[in-house]
C-alpha cells in the first residue's frame, strides 16, 4: 500500500525537510508541498489524499484551523502535525489527529510516526471477514471482552471499566485505577452491543457507563468519581427505569 502525502509548512527549511523524508520513506508518495494551509486546503479539495504532515504554527490559518475545516468521514486525509510546540499536543487530539512530531526530528522518529500511518490505513482498509472465534472470545462471559488496541486484540476485564466515551472513529474506556483511558478503533454503537445491558448503560450519544460505578445521579445527570455527564434527552427514557428502581 502507498499513501498520498503533502506537507504543509512556512518555514522552507522544515518543509524541506519533511518532503525529503517522505521522499525516501518506499511506501510513502509526495504530492504536493505547500508553505501555507489555505493553498493545501485546495489541494486537498482536489486530488484524493492520505496523510497530512502539517505544522500548527502558520499564519492566516494555522494547522489546527485547518483540521477542523476537513471533511469528518472516515476516508477523510490522517494529520500528522510537526511543530516545535509541545502544548499543542491536547489540541491535536481533539482534532483527531494520527500523531505528533516535535521538532527537531530525525528520520527514525518520522519514519516511526509514518508506520503507524500505514498501519493504521491498513486496518481500516482491510476487507471485514468473519471470526467466529474473536466472536465467542468477546461473548464468552461477562466478566470481559477484547478491543483492538494499536492494531492488537486486548483482553479488557468488565469489573474495571467506569464508562466509555464516543470519539468519531474511536473510543476511550476509562479503567479504575489506571490514569491513561484505553483507545480503540470502534464506534460506541458496536461496543453498546457487544456489551451486557444488566452491567452497562448509554446515557449520552458519547457515553456508555457502568452502573455500578455510578456515585451519584438525577433524572437529568449521574457522576463517577469527580465526572459529571448529563443524560441525553433520547437516553432519559430507559435512564428513569434504573432509577426508579432505587426511588
Amino acid at each position: 500500500m502507498t499513501l498520498n502525502c503533502i506537507a504543509v509548512d512556512d518555514e522552507p527549511l522544515a518543509l524541506g525537510l519533511v518532503c525529503k523524508f517522505i521522499e525516501q520513506t518506499p511506501f510513502l508518495n509526495l504530492v504536493g508541498r505547500f508553505a501555507g494551509a489555505v493553498e493545501a486546503l485546495r489541494a486537498i479539495h482536489s486530488q484524493k489524499i492520505d496523510l497530512i504532515f502539517l505544522d500548527i504554527q502558520m499564519p492566516d490559518l494555522n494547522g489546527i484551523e485547518l483540521a477542523r475545516v476537513l471533511d469528518k468521514g472516515a476516508d477523510k486525509p490522517r494529520i500528522i502535525f510537526t511543530t516545535a510546540y509541545n502544548q499543542f499536543a491536547l489540541e491535536g487530539y481533539k482534532v483527531d489527529a494520527l500523531d505528533y512530531l516535535l521538532k527537531p526530528f530525525n528520520y527514525e522518529e518520522f519514519l516511526r510516526t509514518a508506520q503507524k500511518a500505514l498501519n493504521y490505513a491498513q486496518l481500516i482498509n482491510k476487507p471485514a471477514a468473519p471470526a467466529p472465534a474473536i466472536a465467542e472470545i468477546e461473548h464468552a462471559d461477562d466478566n470481559y471482552l477484547f478491543l483492538k488496541v494499536e492494531y492488537q486484540l486486548v483482553r479488557i476485564a468488565l469489573d474495571d471499566i467506569l464508562y466509555i466515551e464516543g470519539l468519531k472513529d474511536y473510543v476511550k474506556v476509562h479503567l479504575k485505577g489506571v490514569e491513561k483511558a484505553v483507545l480503540s478503533l470502534t464506534s460506541l454503537k458496536a461496543l453498546e452491543e457487544k456489551l451486557p445491558a444488566k452491567r452497562f448503560m448509554r446515557v449520552h450519544r458519547s457515553f456508555i457507563v457502568a452502573l455500578d460505578k455510578i456515585t451519584t445521579m438525577t433524572k437529568n445527570s449521574l457522576q463517577i468519581g469527580k465526572l459529571n455527564i448529563a443524560v441525553g434527552d433520547q437516553y432519559k427514557e430507559a435512564f428513569g427505569q434504573f432509577l426508579g428502581k432505587w426511588i
